[in-house]
């Protein structure tokens, strides 16, 4: 039986339909637990569409990303990514609302690079470009002696574990049950406390 639609898919195209349902469902069970039938009535389909529209389940996971990653507008920022402050202000940004905004997709990202699954490397595709972007920062940073730091590797590391670190453990917001996250102040600490761990330092 095909399940009631969410209202908010009602004047989609089927192919962004099953897209979202994909997402949705691929958060929740993951890749190997979601099936093609699944995703179809998820979006009020037929399981045939999939195929027609995609070619399996395989180009549905990659499509995903072709359509809901942001990471793949970086070049719109190349002008800004010149100054290596300006550049990884905006990189934090990017990728705190990410994922605040896109939570299923961020799951998925988690729990694929966490199994080392099959689909990695189409992850990877993706997401290695925004954390290279990243280095490359640092780096120019280090280079320009606006950042002050021994080892790029190892600053790097710690970068994206401030920025992914509590987006993916749930221990942590355990620890801290009252704790009201905002956005904008999440944000501005993580700059905060990234750019000072850089040796970066406001001129007053």
């Amino acid at each position: 039986m095909t399940q009631q639609q969410d209202p908010l898919q009602q004047d989609l195209s089927i192919k962004t339909k099953i897209l979202l349902s994909a997402k949705k469902l691929f958060a929740q069970q993951g890749y190997d637990g979601t099936s093609v039938r699944q995703i179809c009535e998820e979006a009020g389909g037929n399981v045939a569409l999939v195929s027609y529209h995609f070619g399996g389940k395989e180009n549905v996971f990659r499509a995903i990303f072709e359509e809901y990653f942001p990471g793949k507008d970086l070049k719109q920022y190349e002008e800004q990514f010149q100054d290596p402050v300006n550049g990884v202000k905006i990189l934090i940004r990017g990728v705190l609302e990410f994922f605040a905004q896109d939570e299923e997709l961020s799951r998925i990202i988690h729990q694929e690079l966490t199994m080392q699954s099959p689909r990695t490397e189409v992850v990877e595709s993706f997401v290695m470009p925004v954390w290279g972007k990243m280095r490359e920062l640092l780096e120019l940073g280090k280079k320009q002696g606006v950042f002050h730091f021994q080892s790029v590797d190892m600053v790097f590391f710690l970068t994206i574990g401030a920025l992914t670190y509590q987006n993916h453990c749930q221990a942590a917001k355990s620890w801290m049950p009252n704790l009201e996250v905002d956005l904008n102040e999440t944000i501005e600490a993580a700059t905060g406390f990234i750019l000072q761990g850089l040796g970066w330092h406001i001129e007053r």
